[in-house]
This record gives C-alpha cells, sequence and structure tokens, in this order.
C-alpha cells in the first residue's frame, strides 16, 4: 500500500521512522512519501520536506512567515494528488495538519491520526474539524482517550507511548565508550536540551550556561538537535567546563545524572531515563502573553500532564533565570530529593501502558485501509 505520512517536527519524525518501520514488517509492499526529517528517511520512500524548513515557534513567528506556510500548504495538496496515497498518515503538527486533513476529506482520501493534537491544552474547538475531517485517532497518552470518548464522543484508539519503544529498542551504550568518545572527564553530567527550533534555543541556552560556574564539581553537555549546525551552537560556549554532543540525546541522557530541560517531548524522553530534570520554557514576550490567556492547563510538561501532579519543576517566563535556575539544579541534585523522582517516574512509566505503540498502530492503520 501507499502511504503519505506528514510530520513537522523532531519529535515526529522520531515517532514516524518508527511507524514505517512497524508499517514494513505488516505490509511487505508499503510504500512511503512523507514531510519528516532524517530518522524517517533512513527508513525509506521519499522525503517531499524536511520539519527544519516547516517549524515556526509561537504566534509571532508563525505570522511572520504565514507566505511561507501558505505555499507549502499548497505545494502538500499538489503532491498528495499526484502521489494518490492509499491513507494519509497526519502525526501531531495540527495547525498544517488539520488543514490538509481537511481538503483530504474533501477529495475523498483516508485520513488517519497517529499522536493526537493537544486540543486538550488549547483550541478546543478543532473537536469539530476533527470529527469532521478526520476517519481514525490514535492517541498515545492515557488522559487523552477519556478526553475525546467521554467530553466529545469521539472514539478513538489509545495505543500507548511510543518513545517507551524507542527508548527500550536502542543500542545500548557503555558510560566509559560515550566519555571517551566525547572528551568528557569523569565528573558528574549535567545534561542541557534547549529544544531543536534555533529560536527556542536563543532563548534557553544562555539561561541554562548562566550556571555553569556555580557546580564546578559538575560537567554541562548540551544535546545538540539534528537539525541543527554546531557552528550555531558554538557562538554560546564560552566556558571550558561546556561540552557538546549532536545528535546523541539519548545516550546523554543515559549517563545524566540530571537535566535542565526545554518543555515539550524532551521532559518525558527524560523522565523515561529517570534523570531528575527541571523544565524550562521562555517565549518571545507577545506569544507567551497569547498562550496564557488560551492555554488552560495547570502545568505545561507532559510529565506533571500524566501524573496530574508537580512531578517536575516548571519555570516558566520570567521564572526561569539565573538565581531560580540555580537554586532548582541545586534542588534535583540533593540524594532525598533525587529518590521522590525515581518513584514518581517509575508510576508514570507505568500509567502510559507499555510498549507496542508504533505495531499497534501501524496494525490498525493497515486493518482501517482494507476495511475501506
Amino acid at each position: 500500500m501507499k502511504y503519505y505520512i506528514i510530520a513537522g517536527e523532531a519529535s515526529g519524525d522520531l515517532h514516524g521512522s518508527n511507524l514505517m518501520k512497524a508499517l514494513q514488517r505488516l505490509d511487505v509492499n508499503a510504500e512511503f512519501r512523507f514531510w519528516g526529517g532524517d530518522l524517517m528517511q533512513q527508513v525509506g520512500g521519499t522525503l517531499v520536506k524536511h520539519y527544519r524548513d516547516l517549524a515556526f515557534m509561537g504566534f509571532a513567528e508563525v505570522l511572520m512567515n504565514i507566505r511561507t506556510i501558505t505555499k507549502n500548504l499548497s505545494f502538500c495538496r499538489e503532491d498528495i494528488e499526484t502521489y494518490h496515497p492509499d491513507t494519509i498518515i497526519f502525526i501531531d503538527y495540527p495547525g498544517f495538519n488539520l488543514r490538509i486533513a481537511k481538503w483530504a476529506k474533501q477529495k475523498g482520501f483516508q485520513t488517519q491520526y497517529y499522536i493526537s493534537p493537544q486540543i486538550w491544552a488549547w483550541k478546543e474547538n478543532r473537536i469539530k474539524d476533527i470529527k469532521h475531517d478526520i476517519d481514525k485517532m490514535y492517541v498515545i497518552l492515557p488522559f487523552e482517550k477519556e478526553f475525546y470518548e467521554d467530553k466529545h464522543q469521539y472514539p478513538v484508539a489509545f495505543v500507548g507511548h511510543p518513545l517507551i519503544d524507542a527508548i527500550s529498542d536502542r543500542p545500548q551504550v557503555s558510560e566509559y565508550d560515550f566519555r571517551a568518545k566525547h572528551g568528557l572527564t569523569d565528573k558528574p553530567i549535567i545534561a542541557l536540551l534547549p529544544g531543536s527550533r534555533k529560536q527556542e534555543i536563543k532563548k534557553m541556552l544562555s539561561i541554562m550556561l548562566s550556571v555553569v560556574n556555580d557546580f564546578k564539581a559538575y560537567q554541562f553537555v548540551i544535546a545538540g538537535a539534528p537539525s541543527q549546525e554546531l557552528s550555531f551552537y558554538n557562538t554560546f560556549i564560552k566556558n571550558s567546563n561546556v561540552s557538546f554532543v549532536s545528535n546523541e540525546t539519548y545516550d546523554l541522557l543515559s549517563v545524566s545524572t540530571a537535566a535542565l530541560v526545554t518543555s515539550g517531548t524532551a521532559t518525558l524522553e527524560t523522565a523515561l531515563f529517570k534523570v531528575p530534570q527541571v523544565v524550562c520554557y521562555k517565549g518571545s514576550w507577545v506569544s507567551y502573553q497569547i498562550g496564557k490567556r488560551l492555554v488552560k492547563l495547570d502545568y505545561i510538561s507532559l510529565v506533571n500532564l500524566i501524573m496530574n501532579a508537580e512531578v517536575v519543576t516548571e519555570l516558566i517566563q520570567n521564572k526561569f533565570n539565573k538565581n531560580t535556575l540555580k537554586k532548582e539544579l541545586q534542588n534535583i541534585l540533593d540524594d532525598a530529593e533525587r529518590i521522590k523522582f525515581f518513584i514518581n517516574y517509575y508510576e508514570l512509566e507505568k500509567k502510559l501502558g507499555g510498549k507496542g505503540a508504533s505495531e499497534k498502530t501501524a496494525k490498525l492503520i493497515i486493518e482501517s485501509v482494507k476495511q475501506r
């Protein structure tokens, strides 16, 4: 069968690649054409657009790039019609994907959504479009099934979280080899995960690095995103106690003592590696002012949302500064506090439903196409 997949971010590229592998195992004739990244490209098929050319962060940034987004939408529609897939699979990235889904439904294409838009956080009115335009929805967070089915009477399939598979299936790395490969000392490692987009890295990394001199018994290692060049990160690195590792975030987390993490999927990844963390977020003033009026949530990190409790500290906007960050980092390095993290993280993993999300989703997608 022919699959057209649209993923617009680094996390979507990861989950899309694992879904493609699962589809290949179940469908020997699987053909892929997709919007995604390097991981999806490694699986096979044709990469149409890379996510690094699609990701615009915040309300102001989207408005500034509206012409590019409009061109991408038109191109995507034309490309789908030319390819004529058996089904279209949308992975998160709702601003773009829901527009394509509306058009695709009108054209008679089957529409399947893997990893729900976070309409439980904001833009809940998107449920009308989802009900009308999406044939099948596969959700990865336990509370999403209740949200869709009990609150909105829209049936969905809870498949578990694909990060559990991505982390458990990865090749194991020895700490000695990892440190030797990257010239790291034997000091405990504090990982810095400043995000994947230039805009957010610029806002996050300088503040993260501001506490380096206050923790000389540790070494700080920046997790570089695959979509960014080393030269970009070098503009921030001014301290000999700071190292850089590109596109090896999981290996880095596996040997880290603590982490400073930009809000997003990385907070959940860090928790699944059982690393105590401080969650950080700072957006443009305009985007933040709009966002705090629209988003009706008690927490911004996936860890706290899933647990429905403040398991990890969140430093948002003005609270994300050198003094507060130093205090919270000292806190998560305390042995008594760290035990609480580990207990909560194990409970979190149980809530996520165990392994097999990609395989379950692939099976449901194929069954859905055949039934159609």
